[in-house]
Formats: structure tokens, C-alpha cells, sequence
């Protein structure tokens, strides 16, 4: 039981901080053009 009450707040605490990282990176236009690299390969 005294794991359970270590590894419940360090999952959530994971979990909040790789959401944060993702909507700061959703916001800053990293996912914007996904396929642009991709398609120029094609293109030359």
C-alpha cells in the first residue's frame, strides 16, 4: 500500500508535465507542416 501512495502522485506528476511539454510544443507550431520533409524528397 505505501508503494501505491509513492507511485500515484509521481505517475500524475509524469503524466501533467509530458501534457504541459506537449501543448507548449502544440502551441510553438512543431506539428504544423508534418509532411513537408517528406514530400520534398519526392519533389527533387
Amino acid at each position: 500500500m505505501s508503494a501505491l501512495l509513492l507511485l500515484l502522485p509521481v505517475s500524475v506528476a509524469l503524466g501533467a508535465t509530458f501534457a504541459f511539454l506537449f501543448l507548449r510544443a502544440a502551441r510553438q507550431g512543431q506539428f504544423d507542416e508534418v509532411d513537408d520533409e517528406a514530400s520534398r524528397i519526392l519533389e527533387d
